[in-house]
């Protein structure tokens, strides 16, 4: 008798279990995955930085300015350029020193991500060494981070690793960087895979796990380019 009753009662408790693990069966295919949420959360907190509230001639605020490699001190300034897109003031590195392994920077102040879209305009003015426009993702210190680079000079887009200050190709193509015309460099960093485009359209993609922890992100030249920013924009992929 005991044992009728224990079986009796058995039946609403499976019963019960069934139609929760049914309930939330439904409720999981009916609302978009977490993984989902979580991006679409991320990507609504895209941030863009322009220069427009900035006095011309001074350094940019909100960013830090470093070099990687020689030379001397590098000298970022807000410029004005009516033909920008985003507005008539636009940044650049003005010091247009030619020492070949000087790479300038200006890295964002209180922003890191790991996985992440960043995009800027750029403009190629002038160069004799280079004429040079960089992305850089996931900087650890001005001597170690990832950096897409379009260069008009060469013509091509490359994608490098700078580990304690030395610069590595590890992918690229050759394509036309027209001078004095604004284009859009972007760079796409998930996971171990690195996506570059050029004006939205993806030019190639590489895999690497050098860098695999959240880092900063800023804009690079190199040596005696002359090359003008604007719009920089970060997207969040997590």
């Amino acid at each position: 008798m005991a044992m009728l009753m224990t079986r009796r009662l058995a039946f609403p408790a499976l019963t019960l279990l069934a139609l929760a693990a049914r309930s939330a069966l439904a409720q999981q295919q009916e609302n978009p995955s977490d993984t989902d949420r979580r991006r679409a959360t991320a990507q609504s907190r895209a941030r863009r930085f322009d220069f427009e509230d900035m006095a011309v001639g001074m350094s940019p605020s909100g960013f830090t300015l470093a070099v990687t490699g020689g030379g001397g001190p590098v000298r970022w300034a807000v410029l004005e350029d009516p033909s920008s897109p985003a507005g008539s003031k636009v940044l650049a590195e003005t010091s247009q020193d030619h020492t070949n392994d000087r790479f300038p920077l200006a890295i964002l102040d209180d922003l890191t991500a790991r996985d992440v879209v960043v995009s800027v305009r750029f403009r190629p003015v002038s160069g004799s060494v280079d004429q040079a426009a960089g992305l850089m993702v996931r900087l650890r210190d001005p001597r170690n981070y990832y950096i897409a680079r379009a260069n008009a000079l060469e013509g091509n887009v490359r994608l490098y690793r700078v580990v304690d200050g030395r610069r590595t190709q590890f992918a690229g193509v050759d394509t036309r960087i027209p001078r004095d015309r604004w284009q859009t460099l972007g760079l796409q960093v998930e996971g171990d895979r690195l996506a570059v485009s050029l004006d939205g359209r993806e030019l190639f993609a590489a895999t690497d796990r050098t860098f695999a922890e959240a880092g900063r992100i800023g804009l690079w030249t190199k040596a005696d380019s002359l090359t003008y920013f604007d719009a920089l924009e970060v997207k969040f992929l997590r």
